[in-house]
Order: C-alpha cells, then sequence, then structure tokens
C-alpha cells in the first residue's frame, strides 16, 4: 500500500491530456469563471445567509470568503502553470502527494461538482417557477416543484434545465465557449442595473444592527459571520472549474491566473455591492425566501424591474451550470484516464475532442441530486469538499516549489512561504465552522471513497502501472 503514497509523475497526465485541444484563452477563462460564481451563489445565498447568520454583516462573510478564495486561486494558478493538465486539485495532489493523496482529493472534488451542478439547477428552478411560470398562471403541482430551502417528491424544473446543459456541452466547447461569452456580458450588466437602482431604496435602518447580537458565537463573536462565509464559499468555487481546463488552454502559465483572480476581483465587488443592497432594501428578517432579490424589488413596488432580475438570475444560473458541468466532467474523465474509475470514464468523442461518456455520466448523477435534495443542504456539502481541496492545494505549494523536475517559468504565488500556510489555515478553519451534519456526511463520503479506492482503484490504477 505504501506504493501508492509515492508521487505521480507530470509526464503520464501530460501525454493522456494531449488528446484534447488547447482553445481557450484568458477572456474565455474569466467568462468561464464569473460564468461559475455568478449565480446561485448571488441570487439566493445573500438573503439566506443574512437572515440565518450573519444580517446586513453578510457583506463582511462574502469578502472574507473572498479574500481567502483570492490566495487558494493564486495557489491554483501556480500549479496550473507548472502542471498544465486536466484534473485540477486531483492531478495537482497525486503529484505532490502521491496517488491516495490525489484520490481522496479528487473524490471529494466530484462532490463538489456535481452538487454544484444540482445546486444551481434548484436554484434556477426557484426563480423560473416563482417568477415566470406563476406568472403566466403555470401552477406546477408541490411535489414536483421543490424550492431550495424544502423538499419534494422532484424538483422537475431542476432535472430539464440539467438535461438542457449536457446537450449544449455535447456539442462541443465552441458552442458552450459562444454562449457563454455572451450570457455573462448580459447578467452582469443586470446586475449592475439592480445594485444602481436598488440603491434609492435603500433604508439605512436596515443596517442597524448591521451584525445582529444573536449571531455571537464563538470563536471571538463572530461564529455567525464565520459560518456565513464558510457556507458561501460555494459562490466562489469557480476558479477551480478553471484549473480543471488547464489541458484546454493556451499557454496555461499566463493565461491561468489571469482568469482566477479576474473572477475573484469581478465576484467580491459585485458580491459585496449586492449584499448591501439587498439587505439595505429589505430588513434581514425577511430574506429567508426561495427568490430573496426578485422578492426585494417586489417589497419595493418595482414590479417591472422584477422581471429583468429574474431573467439575469436564470442566464446567470444558466451559465454556472455550463462551467460547473465542464468542470466536472473533466475531473471525471481524468480520473477514468488514470484507472482510478472505469475506463469509459476517460474516453475522448473522436469527432467532437470531448469526454462523452463522462459528461453523460455526470448528467445524470447531477439530475438526480437536482430533483431530490435542497439546495441548502447541497451548499454545505460542496463546501467541505471544496474547502478540503483548498487547504490540499495550498499547503502544496511548499513541496511544489521543492521539486527539481517541475520547472514553472509562470505564475508564482507570492509571499512565500506565508501566503500558502496562511491560506491553507484559513480553510481549515472554514471547515471547522461548518455544521456538524456536514462534516460527518462529508466524512462518510470520504470512507467510501477510500473503499472505492481501496477495492477497485489500486488493482486498475494506470499510473502505477506505469511505475
Amino acid at each position: 500500500m505504501k506504493d501508492f503514497f509515492k508521487k505521480v509523475q507530470v509526464s503520464s497526465f501530460l501525454s493522456a491530456d494531449s488528446r484534447l485541444t488547447r482553445h481557450l484563452n484568458a477572456r474565455d477563462l474569466v467568462a468561464l469563471g464569473i460564468g461559475a460564481v455568478i449565480g446561485t451563489g448571488i441570487f439566493i445565498l445573500p438573503g439566506h445567509e443574512a437572515a440565518q447568520h450573519a444580517g446586513p454583516a453578510v457583506a463582511i462573510a462574502f469578502l472574507l470568503a473572498a479574500v481567502v478564495s483570492g490566495m487558494v486561486g493564486m495557489a491554483y494558478a501556480e500549479f496550473s502553470s507548472a502542471m498544465p493538465v486536466a484534473g485540477s486539485a486531483y492531478s495537482f495532489g497525486s503529484v505532490i502527494y502521491g496517488e491516495v493523496i490525489g484520490w481522496i482529493i479528487g473524490w471529494g472534488l466530484l462532490l463538489e461538482y456535481f452538487l454544484a451542478v444540482s445546486a444551481e439547477a434548484t436554484g434556477f428552478a426557484s426563480y423560473f417557477n416563482n417568477n415566470i411560470l406563476d406568472a403566466i398562471g403555470i401552477h406546477l403541482p408541490k411535489a414536483v416543484q421543490a424550492g431550495p430551502l424544502e423538499g419534494g417528491m422532484i424538483n422537475l424544473s431542476a432535472v430539464f434545465i440539467v438535461l438542457i446543459v449536457a446537450l449544449i456541452l455535447y456539442q462541443g466547447a465552441n458552442l458552450s465557449k459562444r454562449i457563454e461569452n455572451f450570457a455573462v456580458i448580459l447578467k452582469v450588466a443586470i446586475i449592475v442595473i439592480f445594485i444602481v437602482i436598488g440603491i434609492f431604496y435603500v433604508k439605512t435602518e436596515n443596517y442597524v444592527p448591521f451584525y445582529p447580537q444573536k449571531f455571537h458565537s464563538a470563536p471571538w463573536g463572530i461564529g455567525g459571520i464565520s459560518t456565513a462565509a464558510a457556507t458561501v464559499f460555494f459562490a466562489f468555487i469557480g476558479f477551480d472549474a478553471l484549473a480543471a481546463n488547464s489541458a484546454e488552454t493556451k499557454d496555461p502559465g499566463k493565461n491561468v491566473v489571469k482568469g482566477i483572480i479576474g473572477t475573484v476581483v469581478i465576484a467580491v465587488i459585485l458580491y459585496v455591492s449586492f449584499s448591501l443592497v439587498l439587505t439595505g432594501m429589505v430588513n434581514y428578517k425577511y430574506l429567508n425566501v426561495d427568490d430573496p432579490a426578485a422578492y426585494a424589488l417586489k417589497v419595493v413596488g418595482l414590479n417591472a424591474w422584477n422581471k429583468l432580475i429574474t431573467l439575469g438570475a436564470l442566464i446567470g444560473i444558466f451559465t454556472a451550470m455550463i462551467t460547473m458541468l465542464l468542470g466536472g466532467s473533466r475531473l471525471l474523465y481524468a480520473l477514468g484516464r488514470d484507472g482510478l474509475l472505469p475506463d469509459a470514464m476517460g474516453s475522448v468523442h473522436t469527432k467532437k475532442m470531448i469526454p462523452d461518456k463522462a459528461i453523460i455520466i455526470s448528467t445524470i448523477v447531477a439530475a438526480f441530486f437536482a430533483g431530490l435534495i435542497p439546495l441548502m443542504e447541497l451548499a454545505s456539502l460542496i463546501n467541505a469538499g471544496t474547502l478540503i481541496a483548498f487547504a490540499f492545494i495550498s499547503f502544496g505549494i511548499i513541496p511544489l516549489r521543492k521539486r527539481k523536475d517541475i520547472v514553472n517559468n509562470g505564475f508564482k504565488m507570492p509571499l512565500y512561504p506565508v501566503l500558502p500556510i496562511l491560506s491553507g489555515l484559513l480553510s481549515i478553519y472554514f471547515i471547522v465552522m461548518l455544521p456538524t451534519n456536514t462534516k460527518i456526511m462529508v466524512s462518510i463520503w470520504i470512507i467510501i471513497g477510500l473503499l472505492v479506492y481501496s477495492f477497485y482503484g489500486i488493482k486498475h490504477s494506470k499510473l502505477q502501472q506505469k511505475k
């Protein structure tokens, strides 16, 4: 067993990924990143976390999550520069820590990606059912329109939108890239319009108290903000998907870091501004609803603008699903490529040059969870998988710099080794701040992953066979 803790050679990944086409530039990556980040995270989470954990200080929670995500993002960028391969943190972890740790990271990220698509789909269904179907007089039975805060029998709209996104991805990367680039501009414009208009309806009394006393839990009285920040990491997982596409990026040493940093900077400006305007328009106590942005506009009497924000939400969430399903399918492809999952997962379509089987399996799993599990339960589980990867990648910069066989002439994380250690410790802190049930469920997921590795991965690992 100890042989499987040996480091995997980067060349093992590079040779396998030669079948993929490098077609993404920095602008495409920013579009993909914003496509993932500006979705359910901005249109639903600010209201829920304000009502449940932080009040108007939810803006601070988003800022904290963005700062940590930015630091970890630089670690991802250095890894992508040094190792421009598919699989993101899984591949990076396998090279730095060995295959067992790489598998654990990959297994956790599978949870992140699949559930992220499902969570986005649930958010899409919420806005679509409440603000589109209801407006034209179509009222779905409760059993087939489960919202993000409670469950029903099956969320039919969520399943349907997952299938549409999968169909687009199956047509190849160029189509999804064109849709993503156009939609990102449109949805950012709509969010900016909401912020500008909403400022005129802000009531300063809604900010008092800015951080309500009832949320002042340990440690140091910032437990509410910390819990909210731990939850909203779900909103900043887009750059991980960017790293997952390193094998399809032109000049990844330069373009991946531009994509990641550009995504985080734009996202934090929009999230903090959006949260402040939202909690200023409506008292935080009333924002624990399925569609807080649309609800806020209704409260202040802007029904016409309500339709615009609904359009922005639907576009935003739709493009987020494209990015996350793209990233999840690439990770599943990487695991199949290396023999840790069945070989079919690592196949590439001969004409479209996409991991077709991985896309199909990712779609089935995401649609299943989207139909059956409420959004807020999904979000907590997503964050756990994300933060585990954050911690490993942050600390991994230290052994990466010591590897003489890995030459990196591109981006390197600044303030080494302080910044990598700090971002790793902060990731662990936010894991601790997640709800207890979430930590238990993720522990069970990791145990299942270790069993899969023990009974299947060890016997079929192509990486170990190459040694």
